[in-house]
């Protein structure tokens, strides 16, 4: 299936350096495949075009539902399957995946690929949890192939029978896409001038013990219990801050109180959304995710990475995302656990230092990103 054309879809561009990277260029070099990427339009999208190697289809993905907007989407999608003779088209995420899929359907493309990137309706209950569910089946009964970023969403894809179990892949032991270990997220190949820079911008001492936060600001990532745990963290310990990277949303929001703490607590850092996430790494000593929900924590893989242990529940997918005691610990949605394990690093450095070690050589070993695309070349046909 070499020297053809592929067509990926997505839904908004903060999310093409995550599921793609480098992917589209490395994989040209070995089929010849031209890579066409159908995106909701954006200064960014357009602008990654040419370092990233693919070929920019502006269509209006919306994240929310709007079944007006989603029928023009299927309807652009499908004549430019059409009109490019696009073999495989691969969808991403519950709506990206349904218009991906059945614009693919009925343009008959041969290799229609779902990339299940998580359970998006798992902690949704009512009326709008059983229609999220029949729009992730649907992504699922169309595709001739589904990509579960991890074991857990494939166990939750086979019980709640969301597409032919046949169907169902994982690429190694889980993730969409593996992240870059040797250069964006080596700790040994770090611009110093850049973090010292940083450092002083944001007031971050090196006596400080900083606890890193990287992704969007929202309930589901567990953000108010995190903060509740903050609020007693900084009384028990002078030199503490509290590195939060990446956007507050008003969707799924975090509580007002959160928010105010936030805004006004000298000793948090927040950044708001940043382009490049990886030099933040190293201002952190731990990384914590309290999520309730995830696919496949890249986040948690970017930090391990980076040497940091990692401090995660165990929500869908990110059992995989550590080996505990070794690289990092499991912690409960609650407050009270999350200070105990965080307490536990503070108050024992050497222990920090070995699970930051492990955890690089574990995301090296098992997701370094050339490992998964070839994986992707193999299984996908692309």
């Amino acid at each position: 299936m070499d020297n053809h054309k592929v067509l990926h879809i997505i839904t908004v561009s903060f999310t093409i350096n995550h599921f793609f990277g480098k992917q589209f260029k490395y994989l040209n070099n070995r089929t010849n495949n031209r890579y066409f990427l159908g995106c909701t339009p954006s200064e960014e999208f357009f602008q990654l075009s040419d370092s990233l190697g693919y070929v920019p289809f502006p269509v209006n993905v919306t994240r929310s539902i709007s079944p007006f907007t989603d029928l023009i989407a299927i309807y652009k999608i499908h004549k430019f399957i059409r009109q490019n003779n696009i073999k495989t088209v691969v969808g991403h995420t519950p709506k990206g995946g349904m218009v991906a899929m059945i614009a693919a359907f009925f343009a008959r493309s041969e290799n229609r690929v779902y990339f299940r990137h998580g359970i998006i309706y798992e902690t949704s209950t009512g009326l709008k949890r059983l229609l999220l569910k029949n729009i992730d089946r649907l992504s699922g009964t169309l595709a001739t192939k589904v990509v579960c970023v991890s074991h857990s969403v494939r166990e939750f894809s086979n019980a709640d029978r969301l597409n032919a179990p046949s169907k169902n892949i994982i690429l190694g032991l889980g993730t969409c896409n593996g992240i870059d270990t040797e250069n964006k997220f080596n700790p040994e190949k770090q611009d110093l001038l850049l973090i010292n820079r940083m450092r002083s911008d944001i007031k971050i001492d090196e006596k400080d013990f900083v606890i890193g936060y990287v992704g969007r600001l929202v309930k589901d990532k567990g953000i108010n219990e995190l903060i509740e745990a903050w609020q007693i963290l900084k009384v028990r310990y002078a030199n503490l801050k509290l590195l939060l990277v990446g956007p507050i949303e008003d969707r799924d929001s975090i509580s007002e109180e959160s928010k105010k703490i936030i805004e006004n607590d000298p000793h948090i850092i927040h950044t708001g959304f940043v382009l490049n996430a990886a030099p933040y790494f190293n201002l952190m000593d731990i990384f914590v995710l309290p999520t309730y929900r995830e696919g496949f924590p890249t986040v948690s893989l970017e930090a391990s990475s980076m040497n940091l242990p990692v401090l995660i529940t165990k929500a869908t997918g990110c059992t995989e995302a550590i080996i505990e005691y070794k690289t990092g610990l499991f912690i409960k949605n609650e407050s009270s656990d999350i200070i105990q394990k965080i307490e536990f690093y503070i108050e024992n450095p050497d222990i920090k230092k070995l699970h930051g070690y492990n955890g690089r050589n574990f995301v090296r070993q098992n997701f370094e990103e050339t490992k998964i695309w070839d994986l992707i070349h193999e299984n996908l046909g692309y």
